[in-house]
């Protein structure tokens, strides 16, 4: 039984209850990434390892909205091809680390024994450990691909976001429709899915979402450091580090994809804080985690 089912008026008034402005330019610039990671390669003017597609080092123009880089590739279809890949690997590695984090969170915070303090102390642990130097010390040791990167940021992410559900789990696992479900001799299991589970959602969504934000940067960071996609790739912090050292030539090899990452992760987060807003007002309060 849901909060929905015990209290019908109280639900409608919370269903009228919408995104804020900022909200919905945040999911309208999030679904415009979206449209160009899926339709851009059938548009892009240039493939995006093309070369000598122009001089290099040209400035923006209308043949090359963002310039050439050193090799004469066109930048815009760089950043337009790019796009896929750095919006796969960072839901990828989000939803991995939602699922697998707020399952744990959910049985941790449901059954609050001996298991619960053990595993919260393996999750403090591994929020201890530096997350960009964890992730350097994986990706050295195992090698370098997309999919790695995937899993190396959906398991640095798996502890932050079981702290987080617990939290959000301890607030509701009182309820009284979780004690009528363990009366009624439901699993553990049943009862973390179908009676807790549903009513957090809210605030993993909204976990979902700020996740998404640092897993950009993050995945941005490995492939500015050269721990993430092989060149040429176009992924946008490779792209920001094949194009830094002739920053002095021409700025917009540079500019381009970090203005690309800033936009996205901006949007995302203006769509988070309007979610978190929400679920204020509709009377449920996001756990606060270590983000």
């Amino acid at each position: 039984m849901s909060v929905a089912e015990i209290d019908p008026v109280a639900s409608s008034t919370r269903a009228r209850i919408g995104l804020s402005a900022s909200g919905w330019v945040g999911a309208a610039i999030i679904l415009l990434y979206v449209f160009v990671a899926v339709t851009g390669p059938w548009w892009a003017p240039y493939g995006a390892t093309k070369i000598l597609t122009g001089s290099p080092f040209e400035g923006a123009s209308l043949q090359h909205p963002f310039g050439t880089d050193n090799l004469g590739r066109d930048v815009f279809s760089r950043v337009v091809f790019g796009t896929r890949s750095v919006l796969t690997m960072t839901f990828a590695a989000t939803i991995l680390a939602v699922l697998a984090g707020g399952m744990i969170g959910v049985v941790l915070g449901y059954l609050r024994n001996w298991v619960d303090e053990i595993g919260m102390r393996i999750v403090d642990i591994l929020i201890s450990i530096p997350t960009l130097v964890l992730a350097l010390l994986i990706i050295s040791a195992v090698g370098n691909s997309l999919w790695l990167v995937v899993v190396t940021v959906a398991f640095l992410f798996t502890p932050r976001v079981a702290r987080v559900a617990r939290a959000a789990t301890l607030n509701v696992v009182t309820n009284d429709y979780v004690a009528a479900a363990l009366a009624r001799g439901e699993s553990t299991m049943s009862i973390c899915l179908r009676e807790i589970l549903p009513n957090i959602m809210g605030v993993m969504l909204v976990e979902f979402a700020i996740r998404s934000a640092f897993a950009i940067i993050f995945i941005g960071s490995l492939g500015f450091l050269g721990f993430g996609a092989p060149p040429p790739t176009p992924e946008w912090g490779l792209m920001i580090n094949e194009a830094r050292a002739n920053a002095t030539n021409s700025l917009w090899p540079v500019l381009a994809p970090a203005a690309a990452m800033a936009v996205l992760v901006i949007a995302i987060n203006l769509l988070a804080d309007s979610l978190s807003r929400l679920i204020d007002q509709q009377g449920v309060s996001p756990a606060k985690g270590d983000k």
